[in-house]
């Protein structure tokens, strides 16, 4: 019931998630039962594409839920992004054991290339699913806890805020690089075998990732509506809006912030983790702070403020992306920057607000009637 009152509400929210729905019905079906030689066949190519486009609808949603309602504008959010997805390329390169390609049981292939002789303390573990499910939601969320308790607690707000953020994710790259750290260096973590003992290249493994992305996504959508239409959300908006006259009526503005971007980033480590073993890498280019700011973009080019949007500009500018740069891939960042200035001159709103401009069909302006708007005075006289 709570659901769907929230639902009920949320027209657009109700037709982006009816066709995230649809598409979990209609691909798996494409795609098994149609075949081959069919127009209608979608192929584990592109089973494999949209799955990654929910995952990156998903960290959309965690960008909108903090800059569209608290107004915090975050470009580390591609690091909480990758390290959930190194937290699940972790357990999937333990998984590949003695299969890999020096064939010994514990270290991973670059430890034996690189001469480690016994497996790292913070690899312990992952050799367990719900151990590395745990720490997808925990490394995130510990790092922008106490990332977000420094910041707000100074009063770190705005552009300070966001250059912060993206010093963060830019730091975390570099040492991301460092081969000493243990985490493959500049190749990162590749050539993955098996998920729960299935193998990851099967193509109904694919399709099940497909469909745990597709439900996280609509999970994830009903949570973060539930909390901006609670009393919690009130004050968020209140925060983004006016944040000292918030602080003024005796609100705790550090904790709302604080909580909110925890969770965001959570939400951001679960797109990572189902992110992984659909692309079958993760490297330290997924920390660079261009990524984080495309996030932006997705976000703007949706919709700002209404999470729907968010969903609707992950998938629009990706999809573009991967047509774009399979004819110009040399052009595609001057692209994007065009497509940010374009939404934010011409579509404050985003693609949202422009069909919602476009159902608004002007009123025709009433006709006055002269005897009513005659003065008193003038009666009379008649």
């Amino acid at each position: 019931m709570l659901t769907q009152r929230l639902l009920l509400s949320d027209r657009g929210g109700m037709i982006v998630l009816g066709l995230v729905l649809l598409a979990m019905v209609l691909v798996p079906i494409c795609n098994i039962l149609v075949p081959e030689t069919s127009s209608l066949h979608v192929s584990t190519f592109m089973v494999t594409l949209l799955g990654k486009f929910l995952c990156y609808a998903l960290l959309a949603l965690a960008v909108d839920l903090i800059w569209g309602y608290c107004g915090i504008l975050s470009l580390g959010h591609g690091a909480f992004f990758a390290l959930g997805g190194y937290a699940m390329g972790m357990y999937l390169m333990r998984q590949i054991g003695p299969r890999g390609q020096y064939g010994d049981p514990l270290l991973p292939d670059f430890m034996v290339f690189l001469n480690w002789k016994e497996l790292p303390w913070y690899w312990q573990g992952f050799d367990m699913f719900w151990f590395a499910m745990l720490m997808v939601i925990v490394i995130p969320g510990v790092l922008a806890f106490i990332f977000g308790w420094l910041a707000f607690r100074s009063r770190v707000t705005g552009v300070y805020f966001s250059i912060i953020t993206q010093a963060l994710t830019y730091a975390l790259m570099l040492a991301f690089f460092r081969n000493e750290m243990g985490f493959g260096g500049n190749n990162g973590l590749t050539d993955f075998k098996d998920i729960l003992g299935f193998p990851i290249a099967a193509n109904g493994t694919r399709i099940s990732l497909f469909l745990a992305s597709g439900f996280m996504l609509i999970i994830a959508y009903i949570a973060c509506r539930y909390i901006v239409t609670s009393r919690m959300g009130k004050i968020i908006v209140s925060i983004r809006d006016a944040e000292s006259r918030t602080r003024f009526c005796g609100y705790k503005v550090e904790s709302y912030k604080l909580w909110l971007f925890v969770f965001s980033a959570i939400l951001a480590g679960i797109a990572g983790a189902l992110y992984v073993p659909q692309v079958g890498i993760i490297n330290p280019g997924e920390f660079s702070p261009l990524n984080s700011i495309e996030l932006v973009v997705w976000v703007a080019t949706g919709g700002r403020g209404t999470l729907f949007g968010a969903i609707v500009g992950a998938f629009t500018v990706n999809y573009g992306k991967t047509i774009f740069t399979s004819y110009s891939p040399e052009t595609w960042l001057f692209a994007l920057g065009a497509l940010f200035v374009i939404v934010t001159l011409i579509l404050p709103k985003g693609l949202v607000g422009l069909f919602n401009r476009a159902k608004k069909k002007p009123a025709a302006p009433a006709q006055a009637d002269p005897k009513a708007s005659a003065p008193e005075s003038a009666k009379e006289t008649v």
